[in-house]
């Protein structure tokens, strides 16, 4: 509990015992005897103890022209209680609804902890090495290319490149992963993570303005500023059926005592109504379990932009994904290779040693593979064939490496031919000096869990799955048969794969969502595009938090399912909530009408209420 909480609950416990004291106080047989004003002085002392700061708000909120919230229905309906000669009843109002106010503040400050949390990974300080010397200074006084220290239990600063040392990095309250990421010399890291073994060296490549945690952080602050519509409802209802029952109270109170008399019992009636009529419930309730369900998922390394997308997510049944970085790793590896007339261990050296000068991620794998097998051959007068591959000289032997395009130029000058193949992944073919040396096909690898999040999600009822790509149909259709995909679409420029969402979003069942996945980079205007755009977060790709209204700030695909399930369950509760308090209102309303039901039973149907609904909404933090 917070300080002010702690104020409170000891506030609510000594009027709670001058309260019972009250109790044993025998009512006085005569208006303003001792006993009278004894018993009126230990119930008002409880009824100021514990409500005098509802008073004033009432007070306040009248005096600027907002009349009719809940403090001054708690206030008309206490203060005439205590008119009419209810004085226990009068205090009783008071105490239960600040137990009330206080559940909901204990509340939100739960569901607001795992927010708080994510908030922590704030840096402090940063250590920059300048003329060398270490100067502490504040994050955004940090420039790109300076170096910066991190000395072990620090938070690191800034996003860069590290140049010294090794460690391994806590990223919980990034991605909600608890397994420390190992980083070394020539590895990114990325701010807010927390530097748990040796000394590390970072160059800066990012300004704190643009670092992983300063968008994260501006992403959790605006969080509950975008509402879902059933937030913005029922604080609409609240305008309007507040006043609706004051209304209905005052005539209650006026219009039948005018034809049957005995004024004192409808005033109560009336006065039983309003605390009956308090809509704190549905305001409390509602608001507080999405942003409960949005820090349920924070702590899941889910970052969820507002209610409103969470809202959007739990009605979604058509998921269309990107395939590369989302479906699959994004990193290509060498898959197979096919010698012609040398062993596999000489066509992966020979592709290797003439790809060594590209940076292509096709030739990066390559020569990844080459280093693991043994040394590399030099190459001399390499040459990089725009759109075709690379041609050098490897031990005095002239070697082509590239496409069937490239083969067929270099071949057809020594009369050679060679046999075309398809795969699902890229093909790069060798020759030797004119002669044909065979094939290795690169794959990007698809993530081990694609097929299981897939498979999650049909089973929460996904009435269709899509991937768009812009790989070759080949490749899309061996990605989709092996994660069970029901459609793809291949070789799409981003144009492409918005207009393919507008078609499938127009076949998409009426009052359902669509959601598309997609890994941030260059799938921003697909990611605008449908109802709720989530991206996969790749540690603190910047494209990713700004595009997205839903970021997977780990990475892992099958945390898609766990967001569905979370925004799902989230709606369930706000349901729940909503036709539990008004179905209890409407019931206990009818009865303190009819006189059936008394201040104590308006007192259930108020705080009772409102701390159920409180602790139902609760739930939504704690979805597994």
């Amino acid at each position: 509990m917070s300080r002010k909480q702690k104020k409170m609950l000891i506030r609510i416990i000594a009027a709670a015992v001058i309260f019972a004291g009250g109790l044993f106080i025998p009512e006085a047989e005569e208006t303003f005897s001792v006993l009278w004003f004894v018993r009126l002085g230990v119930f008002l002392a409880a009824y100021l103890t514990a409500g005098w700061d509802i008073l004033w708000k009432a007070v306040r909120n009248i005096a600027h022209g907002q009349v009719f919230d809940e403090n001054f229905l708690m206030s008309i309906a206490s203060i005439g209680a205590m008119i009419i000669g209810e004085y226990s009843e009068g205090s009783a109002v008071m105490i239960f609804y600040q137990v009330g106010e206080l559940f909901q503040s204990v509340a939100v400050g739960k569901s607001r902890k795992s927010i708080a949390d994510m908030m922590d990974i704030n840096p402090e300080y940063a250590n920059v090495e300048r003329d060398g010397e270490i100067a502490e200074v504040e994050p955004d006084e940090v420039e790109i290319g300076e170096t910066v220290v991190i000395k072990p239990g620090e938070r690191v600063p800034l996003d860069g490149e590290i140049i010294f040392g090794s460690s391994g990095l806590n990223t919980a309250a990034l991605t909600g992963e608890s397994a420390l990421r190992e980083v070394t010399v020539g590895d990114e890291v990325i701010s807010g993570s927390v530097n748990t073994g040796g000394l590390l060296k970072i160059r800066v490549t990012k300004k704190y303005s643009d670092s992983t945690v300063a968008k994260i952080l501006e992403l959790v602050e605006n969080s509950s500023e975008s509402k879902a519509k059933t937030e913005n409802f029922i604080t609409r209802f609240a305008k309007v059926y507040t006043p609706i029952v004051v209304i209905s109270a005052v005539l209650l109170a006026v219009v039948p005592p005018l034809f049957l008399g005995n004024w004192g019992e409808w005033i109560y009636k009336a006065l039983t109504f309003l605390v009956v009529s308090c809509p704190c419930a549905l305001v409390i309730s509602v608001p507080l379990s999405y942003f409960g369900g949005i820090g349920g998922a924070s702590r899941r390394g889910i970052m969820v932009k507002g209610a409103n997308y969470l809202e959007a997510l739990a009605k979604s049944q058509t998921f269309v994904f990107d395939k590369t970085g989302t479906l699959t790793k994004g990193s290509f590896a060498v898959s197979e290779k096919n010698p012609e007339g040398i062993s596999e261990e000489e066509l992966l050296s020979l592709c290797a040693a003439a790809e060594q000068i590209s940076n292509h991620p096709i030739a990066l794998s390559i020569v990844k593979a080459a280093k693991e097998k043994g040394d590399i051959p030099k190459a001399e007068n390499a040459e990089e064939v725009a759109g075709f591959g690379v041609k050098a000289v490897v031990n005095g032997s002239e070697i082509a490496v590239g496409n069937s395009r490239l083969m067929k130029e270099v071949l057809k000058n020594n009369g050679a031919k060679f046999s075309e193949t398809e795969s699902s992944g890229t093909i790069v073919h060798c020759a030797e000096n004119g002669e044909y040396r065979g094939y290795i096909i690169v794959s990007d690898e698809i993530k081990e869990n694609s097929a299981a999040a897939l498979s999650s999600l049909k089973k929460m009822g996904a009435s269709k799955t899509v991937m768009l790509t812009g790989d070759r149909k080949l490749t899309a259709e061996s990605v989709a048969r092996s994660v069970g995909i029901d459609e793809v679409q291949s070789q799409l420029l981003p144009d492409g794969k918005v207009k393919a969402l507008e078609e499938i979003y127009a076949q998409k069942p009426p009052k359902t969502a669509l959601a598309y996945v997609g890994d941030g980079m260059n799938d921003a205007p697909s990611l605008a595009r449908a109802d709720v755009g989530i991206a996969m977060g790749g540690l603190g790709s910047d494209a990713a938090i700004e595009a997205a209204d839903i970021v997977l700030m780990n990475d892992n695909i099958e945390n898609l399912p766990l967001a569905v399930k979370i925004a799902r369950k989230t709606r369930r509760i706000v349901t729940e909530n909503i036709v539990f308090a008004l179905g209890v209102k409407v019931a206990v309303l009818v009865l303190a009408a009819l006189g059936i039901a008394n201040m104590w039973a308006a007192v259930f149907a108020d705080v009772g209420v409102s701390v159920i609904a409180i602790i139902n909404a609760m739930r939504a933090m704690r979805i597994r």
